[in-house]
Parts: structure tokens; C-alpha cells; sequence
């Protein structure tokens, strides 16, 4: 059998290919709850989500030559005003973004010199496996419409990581990214906290744009993305205040 990845991204304890022989009597059973959510604070997204994203979670950028767009779920590290301690919503309204949405599946290399990806799982999640319940993955050894299903949903999830990729490398080109820094204040708290260890988009350089560098950013689509990243900073006060209603108001720390 193939090897997984050696490196496994966030929530995944281990890769394994989805396979019509070794998998057979598989089925996927829905959960409803993600205990894997309820310590993480920031999410991965893609530009393909930025709107949707807006209205409910800030969505800022990591530090560091790749950064990537996350959305917090709240402002401190082990904290995420969302989901309860068993791993329910409490708020049923909010976007989830794919890359949750997408868990226990993943599409991924195998090796590093593999050209094609591959419909892989995690096979620690309780969701899948030779289950009494649940959807079969697999009849009369073909994949069955609900494995065609999650493949067209990560197929789409790579696709819209590559149009996030080039988005970044704009950003960066174009030198619109700046480290951030939030202020905020609690009743009762002498002291405000401040936020740091993040990066945003510079709306002074923004506004700065004239000619070919605007109508480019205009063209490409960029500019709507901006906006819809700078719209969603105006949730932090939101989610610091669920953080205090939640009885998990912060220290005065960093974002990591």
C-alpha cells in the first residue's frame, strides 16, 4: 500500500487511501458533532469562501512568506466560541468552512513525486470504517454516488486552494500585506488586550493603488476579496464578546 503524506495538516492524525478492495464494507456515518473543533481557534480558507465567511468571522492572514487566510472562531488559542465542549454548535447559523466541512476526506499525494491526487481519510475519525450504519462507500466494488460526491466536494476544495494561492502571491507582489494589530476593551478591565501575530491588508497601500495596478487588481477580482476581508474585521468585537460572554475571556496575549 501506498504511503500517506509524512506532514499532516490540521485535524488529521493519519492518511489512508480509499480503496474498493481494502474498503469494501466501509460506510461513512455523518456526525453530528466535531470534538476535533473545540480547541481550535482559526480555520483555513479559500477565496472561494470569503463572502460567505464575511458576516460571521474575521478572516485575517498568517505570518510568514506562506501565508494563508484563516477565519477565527476566536480570538485566543484554545478557544472557539462556536462549538460547545461536546463538539455541537451552539450558534447553527455560522459559515463552516470546507476545510472542516471536507474532514474525515482529504486529497492528497501519496508520494512526493506522485502527479496525481488521491481520495484518502482518516481512519482514527469514528465516521468511517466497517460501521452497523451509515452510507456504503463502495457496492459491487465501484465507488457509490456518495464517494463521487466527496470527491467532486475536494476536488472543488484544491481548486479554490489554488485560486488562493494565486491570490496571495498578488497580495504579496503587490506589497498590500502589513502586520496587524487589534485593540479591544472589556467592562471592568483597566487594561485593553491587544492582539497580535496576524497579518491584514494594508488599506492605506489600497487606496494608494492608481493606473495599471488597480485596473489589475479590478480585472482579476482581487478587489472584492480585499473587501470582503476588510468587511470581516468588523466581527472581532463580536467574538470577543461571545469569548466573555462564554465565560473564556482572554489574557492579554497574542494570537498565534
Amino acid at each position: 500500500m501506498a504511503s500517506a503524506p509524512q506532514t499532516l495538516p490540521l485535524f488529521y492524525n493519519a492518511l489512508e487511501p480509499l480503496s474498493s478492495e481494502t474498503h469494501a464494507n466501509f460506510r461513512f456515518n455523518a456526525a453530528d458533532a466535531a470534538p476535533f473543533l473545540v480547541n481550535q481557534h482559526a480555520i483555513p480558507v479559500t477565496v472561494d469562501e470569503f463572502v460567505a465567511t464575511q458576516p460571521w468571522l474575521p478572516i485575517v492572514f498568517t505570518t510568514g512568506v506562506d501565508s494563508i487566510p484563516i477565519a477565527l472562531m476566536g480570538l485566543n488559542e484554545g478557544v472557539n466560541v462556536f462549538v460547545g465542549d461536546d463538539g455541537k454548535l451552539i450558534e447553527d447559523k455560522v459559515y463552516i468552512p470546507a476545510y472542516i466541512r471536507r474532514y474525515p476526506f482529504m486529497l492528497a499525494r501519496l508520494r512526493p513525486d506522485a502527479q496525481d491526487l488521491s481520495l484518502c481519510f482518516d481512519p482514527t475519525s469514528d465516521t468511517i470504517g466497517a460501521l452497523d450504519e451509515g452510507e456504503a462507500l463502495f457496492a459491487d466494488g465501484k465507488p457509490t454516488e456518495l464517494v463521487q460526491n466527496i470527491l467532486g466536494f475536494n476536488e472543488q476544495f484544491e481548486q479554490a486552494g489554488a485560486r488562493t494561492a494565486n491570490f496571495m502571491t498578488e497580495l504579496r507582489e503587490m506589497d498590500l500585506l502589513m502586520d496587524g494589530e487589534f485593540t479591544l476593551n472589556m467592562a471592568g478591565n483597566d487594561q485593553p488586550f491587544i492582539y497580535r501575530g496576524f497579518q491584514i491588508v494594508n488599506e492605506e497601500k489600497l487606496n494608494d493603488l492608481r493606473g495599471d495596478q488597480l485596473r489589475k487588481i479590478q480585472k482579476s477580482g482581487l478587489l472584492p476579496l480585499v473587501y470582503a476581508h476588510l468587511f470581516s474585521l468588523t466581527t472581532l468585537p463580536q467574538i470577543f464578546d461571545r469569548q466573555v460572554k462564554l465565560g473564556k475571556a482572554p489574557a492579554p496575549q497574542l494570537v498565534n
